[in-house]
């Protein structure tokens, strides 16, 4: 006769086996055929269509715009920065590459229209300029006035309030922000105000967001 403790110790061992099949992609490059992945948080690969790797994911197909993945024997389509995260793991992460000068940029939302982001740990806040403000339909001058120094000068700048910021499968509420007009930034840069949510790691040329709260 099988004991309770018995079972209870088999079950265990399920629950295990089944944790450690679950799988997630992040989507860090795209080209013809080819995809740059990180897996379970690893460092980048490059898979070419056809290729199954140990973690059990197969690139079906991949152009510029997504890839088509079988993961965990699903079929998933996956943009530029997606990330796909196996049910039941509840950590968000979004793995980037930087650039060959060493920059980060992601594509992102703000109150969920399209933004390409700047990831910039020396900004206080996110930061919009008046066009991506106008083109969001933010009404930037009910909000607090400020001069602001910026590499280009000093700049008007009124602080907001964002209701999302997403990027990957991270998305956090009621972000502060600030909207720069005249000599404002000429992309969108992913501030402290958004980053001080994440745990970030920095590998190389790979840095890993991870949700804190």
């Amino acid at each position: 006769m099988i004991r309770m403790r018995d079972c209870i110790a088999c079950l265990a061992l399920l629950l295990c086996a089944g944790a450690a099949h679950a799988t997630d992609v992040n989507v860090v490059g795209l080209f013809p055929g080819k995809a740059v992945v990180s897996i379970n948080g690893g460092a980048p690969r490059t898979l070419s269509v056809g290729r199954k790797t140990d973690e059990g994911v197969t690139l079906v197909s991949s152009d510029r715009g997504s890839a088509t993945m079988d993961i965990d024997g699903k079929r998933r389509v996956l943009q530029m920065g997606q990330h796909y995260s196996a049910p039941g793991n509840s950590s968000q992460s979004v793995t980037l590459a930087a650039d060959s000068r060493g920059h980060f940029f992601v594509e992102g939302q703000v109150n969920g229209a399209q933004v390409r982001f700047l990831v910039d740990t020396g900004a206080t806040w996110v930061a919009l300029s008046a066009a991506d403000a106008a083109r969001l339909a933010i009404d930037y001058r009910r909000g607090e006035p400020n001069l602001m120094s910026t590499a280009n000068g000093v700049a008007a700048a009124y602080k907001v309030k964002l209701d999302s910021v997403r990027v990957g499968d991270i998305t956090a509420n009621n972000v502060d922000a600030v909207v720069m007009e005249g000599a404002g930034p000429s992309i969108a840069l992913l501030g402290m105000s958004f980053l001080n949510r994440m745990e970030m790691k920095r590998d190389g040329q790979t840095m890993v967001l991870i949700k804190k709260f």
